[in-house]
């Protein structure tokens, strides 16, 4: 019995998600999405990533499922489930804070004197914005380990690896540390000379079902590379 009717997806768009997978097994497909492409959007209205995920469904309308979120902007690494079981079990690794995440940014600014460190500062989530706060005002806990790969000239190339999983929480934590990342809108400085939010979500590990761990890379893109030289980093 059919579950969903199946949408029409257009060939060209077709041609395109498949060119972003990264990995493909019986349960997971990884894909390394661009800036840009929004991962999901209200009322499934414009093109996102969940809705070319059609481009892979069964006959019977079954299909894969995201069991996670980046932002639009974000470029890199996000995966989806094939099966109920697969799904439900991925989704438990990321509620659950067991999956090893890890991104890059390009930064500007006040960046830290130390090398390495922690950032522990509380969100307080504020309609499609987050603002620093205090735990007890309302505020969630976050906590992101950072570490400066390289410096040059007052910008920076930051590890971010995210402990939790707040909305926007890398940008908000960067930027409260002095160091915004290059592009972001919200929470950056104005006239950066970015095209683009310069955060890539380029590594992840996650125990699948049967207890394998998976660790994928994701490439940085050609405008990120091409941004991190300019800036000699």
């Amino acid at each position: 019995m059919r579950n969903r009717p199946i949408p029409k997806i257009a060939e060209d768009q077709k041609s395109f998600v498949r060119s972003l997978v990264l990995y493909e097994d019986e349960i997971v497909l990884a894909f390394n999405k661009p800036s840009g492409l929004a991962v999901q959007t209200r009322g499934n209205r414009g093109t996102s990533l969940d809705h070319l995920l059609w481009t892979f469904a069964r006959s019977n309308g079954k299909r894969p499922q995201l069991v996670h979120r980046i932002d639009a902007g974000t470029s890199g690494l996000i995966l989806a489930g094939k099966t109920k079981p697969a799904i439900a079990a991925l989704s438990t690794e990321f509620a659950e804070r067991r999956v090893q995440k890890r991104y890059l940014a390009l930064v500007s600014g006040d960046l830290p004197a130390e090398d390495e460190g922690v950032c522990d500062i509380p969100l307080l989530k504020k309609e499609r914005s987050v603002i620093p706060g205090q735990v007890g005002a309302g505020a969630d806990a976050a906590r992101t380990v950072w570490r400066v790969l390289s410096r040059s000239g007052g910008y920076g190339l930051i590890e971010a690896r995210p402990e939790t999983g707040r909305m926007h929480q890398i940008r908000a934590h960067l930027a409260a540390m002095g160091s915004p990342i290059l592009g972001d809108v919200i929470y950056g400085h104005r006239g950066d000379e970015a095209a683009r939010l310069m955060l890539h979500a380029s590594g992840l590990e996650i125990v699948l079902p049967d207890k394998k761990k998976l660790a994928l890379e994701a490439p940085v893109p050609v405008e990120f590379e091409n941004k991190r030289i300019e800036l000699a980093l």
